[in-house]
């Protein structure tokens, strides 16, 4: 189970490997959320989100022998690339298993890292079954996207830089809000401010119609999405929390958040005008919550992880003529 002192571990082995980003801001966006309004780009991050940190945490953590064999991962993108990018820089072989319908972006930035990318139907095949198969084949180390100790613990180092550089702000109180698909970050987030700044409230954010956090935290039990694709927000579409991720969000997070595809588009181009960072709809899910549902919020603060830029152009160009 991953833990503060996993956390902690894992910010030491990123040191020098991961890019600290910073925290931004802008009085257009304090305005329309009506609070100061701090974004922490995750965009900026290698290989263009967070996923670079559980990555390497988890790539750096194995022993040497299971990882010399080489490594494999499932994801939409930006996990794959994450996994791609850590397993080049250590020297070792991998293999993502990827949707046939995830942006051709990601799928090329996959191949580009020096992964092998096998591709499959996300309406009729499991990417967990074909994962485990190839693993058992080939030898390889399974490195799951956000139910992975791990991976949850170099999510975790993005909470233990936001506790500070708050701190350095003077915000000792507000909520945080996290773009959520299974769970890995938020949870790992969690996990950082419960340590370095219990001020800070962790929240999870989701697009509408795929908001198994948000509902899984009202029931109190693990909820399911009915489907798993049909939402621009590719990057956080999961089936259901993850079976370690849940029992921290339901622990530590306040009340989730949801927001619109369009939402979501209009906050990548505010991030864009305002803030001149590139987001993709999954990543922009958190700006919106703290833009559009400001009557959910209390304080004078929102921080909000802004977790991936990974759009493709036509999308990012869409989002930019429609809310111009």
């Amino acid at each position: 189970m991953s833990s503060l002192q996993m956390i902690e571990a894992a910010a030491e082995r990123l040191n020098g490997h991961a890019r600290r980003t910073p925290l931004l801001s802008s009085p257009f966006l304090d305005e329309i959320a009506g609070r100061r309004v701090l974004v922490k780009p995750e965009c900026l991050q290698h290989t263009g989100s967070f996923k670079f940190r559980g990555a390497w945490s988890a790539v750096s953590a194995l022993q040497e022998d299971s990882r010399q064999r080489g490594v494999i991962a499932f994801s939409s993108g930006n996990h794959a690339q994450g996994v791609a990018m850590a397993a080049a820089k250590h020297g070792v072989a991998a293999v993502i298993v990827m949707p046939s319908d995830a942006p051709q972006l990601k799928i090329g930035n996959t191949r580009a890292l020096g992964a092998e990318v096998v591709l499959y139907d996300r309406a009729s095949e499991s990417r967990e079954e074909i994962g485990a198969a190839l693993a058992a084949e080939r030898g390889l180390t399974l490195i799951k996207p956000y139910d992975e100790p791990q991976v949850i613990a170099g999510q975790g180092t993005t909470g233990l830089e936001i506790a500070q550089q708050a701190a350095e702000l003077g915000v000792t109180e507000a909520d945080v809000l996290v773009c959520c698909g299974g769970g890995g970050l938020t949870s790992g987030i969690a996990l950082a401010l419960e340590g370095h700044a219990p001020g800070l409230r962790p929240r999870p954010c989701e697009p509408e119609g795929f908001d198994d956090v948000k509902r899984s935290l009202i029931s109190g039990g693990i909820e399911r999405n009915n489907r798993t694709s049909g939402n621009i927000c590719d990057a956080i579409l999961t089936p259901a929390p993850g079976q370690i991720t849940f029992p921290i969000l339901k622990r530590l997070c306040g009340p989730g958040l949801s927001v619109s595809e369009d939402e979501a588009m209009q906050a990548m181009s505010l991030a864009f005008n305002r803030l001149k960072i590139v987001l993709e709809p999954g990543g922009a899910v958190a700006i919106a919550s703290a833009l559009f549902r400001r009557d959910e919020i209390e304080g004078d603060a929102v921080i909000a992880v802004a977790s991936g830029g990974n759009v493709d152009p036509n999308v990012f160009r869409t989002a930019l003529e429609r809310h111009p």
